[in-house]
């Protein structure tokens, strides 16, 4: 077998940064299993997807580059030909390829094989942690068997929507071999802390403790795979790494540029050369950056520009100085509504643009179809406070200013506050110059924000490229 190192990486599916206790979740006994891992490696606490979304978010993770760079700004294939992808990489270097579960979404170019291949169908609707294990080890063994280092793509489809507790009820009823399985542990709405960018509201409440119900069945699948490598007795020479592909499917989180849209928890284990225990609170690491990092310990030669760079020193414990801040965007739902938006924060604030905004486009996500949103808009009605989160939410303003340090959930907007001018200018200096360094197509309707022309060319060469409205 080769010396090579064997690569894991462990996707969830809209879990927030802070649904992991590891990270301080408010909500007690929510991922044992992570925060094992955790335990065992290194946890990054700035760690950001690129983009807010299913599809662009993992094309990301496995081109390294910006979406508008690599022409996968939505829900479609990559537009752009003949741009290197990780699993075609590895393939070709001798790895043994797999991916379980979110098939499509994670596989850049529709005629890309991968050698194992399963979606959710063949997963209990990708909601069971027991054939999740048995088709890893399956995997696993057939590498060994042809000598062969692997690369495992496992994607649990948690904790997407529908939650557990309002899912479609045939999902328990199939056969053992494909039927959902129940959470280890099942969360009732007294034992649930909501999150600050929420209401505290009954049927808010409600939907938060089955969300986390669905974060529990993601920890399990989490751990089955553990558990199997360890089995196998490969945990010595196999990096993992777990992250969720954007925050939690609720207002302000998924499909934005908020920091709980992009934060995700970030964990590497990588036993003899990461220490145990380890919390990187200095670099900042973007999804654009796993394929650079994983090629790098992998030992093979990245091909083509990209725009991430390898994180591998900071494993090590050493310093990366250009690590400061992140850049991070979003273009389409999966409605194929167009709402632009770029963000630039470091540690202490963050500066987001919403072109999009014009005080009569009204925001729509799949976030509103929850009990969560329809509750807040009910409460609204007779709390000017709630009311107004949510006029902020449908209309968005076309600047917004935070302090993520002492406000993660964004809830004081400081954009016209004068003392806060020279954070201001600085970051919108910072937005300019990755808007130049990455060929942004958003630089001119950020130049000239209040020139209505720029703006309708704008959204004209947003149509013609990704379609949407």
């Amino acid at each position: 077998m080769s010396n090579r190192p064997n690569i894991i990486l462990i996707t969830a599916d809209d879990m927030n940064w802070d649904a992991v206790g590891a990270y301080g979740c408010p909500t007690a006994k929510t991922t044992p299993n992570i925060d094992r891992l955790a335990s065992e490696g290194m946890r990054f606490n700035f760690g950001h997807v690129t983009i807010a979304v299913c599809q662009p978010s993992r094309s990301a993770m496995l081109t390294g580059k910006y979406p508008h760079n690599s022409g996968g700004e939505a829900f479609f294939k990559l537009r752009h030909p003949n741009i290197p992808i990780l699993p075609e990489i590895l393939k070709d270097a001798g790895y043994s390829t797999g991916i379980l579960g979110k098939v499509s979404h994670s596989t850049p170019y529709e005629d890309f094989e991968w050698d194992v291949s399963y979606d959710m169908e063949y997963l209990g609707i990708g909601r069971n942690p027991s054939i999740y294990r048995q088709l890893t080890s399956e995997f696993i063994r057939s590498s060994v068997e042809n000598k062969k280092s692997f690369f495992l793509m496992a994607n649990s489809h948690d904790p997407h929507r529908p939650f557990y507790g309002n899912d479609d009820k045939s999902w328990y009823d199939e056969p053992p071999e494909t039927r959902a399985s129940i959470p280890s542990k099942i969360f009732k709405e007294e034992d649930v802390g909501i999150p600050g960018f929420l209401e505290d509201l009954p049927e808010v409440r409600l939907e938060i403790a089955e969300y986390y119900s669905s974060v529990r069945r993601c920890d399990d699948t989490v751990g089955q795979i553990l558990d199997e490598l360890k089995t196998q007795n490969l945990e010595h020479n196999t990096l993992i790494l777990f992250l969720s592909d954007n925050g939690m499917a609720f207002p302000f989180s998924k499909t934005n540029c908020y920091l709980n849209s992009t934060k995700t928890p970030w964990i590497v284990r990588w036993p003899d050369k990461i220490k145990p225990e380890s919390v990187d609170s200095e670099h900042f690491i973007s999804a654009i950056d796993i394929l650079p990092t994983f090629l790098e310990a992998a030992g093979i030669k990245g091909k083509g520009d990209i725009d991430g760079k390898s994180f591998l020193p900071v494993l090590k414990g050493e310093k990366q100085e250009d690590r400061k801040m992140v850049y991070t965007q979003f273009s389409q739902t999966a409605g194929k509504r167009n709402y632009p938006m770029r963000c630039v924060q470091n540690k202490k604030f963050g500066y987001i643009f919403n072109p999009w905004s014009d005080g009569i486009k009204v925001f729509k996500n799949e976030s509103q179809a929850g009990r969560t949103f329809k509750a807040m808009e009910k409460a609204a009605q007779e709390n000017k406070d709630i009311m107004d989160r949510v006029n902020l939410f449908l209309y968005r303003v076309p600047e917004e200013l935070y302090d993520f340090e002492n406000d993660h959930n964004a809830l004081v907007n400081l954009i016209d506050d004068p003392s806060y001018k020279d954070v201001l200018d600085d970051l919108r200096s910072k937005m300019k110059e990755y808007m130049v360094e990455t060929s942004d197509p958003a630089l001119n309707v950020f130049i000239n924000k209040n020139d209505e022309d720029a703006k309708q060319s704008f959204f004209e060469q947003m149509k013609n490229e990704i379609g949407g409205e």
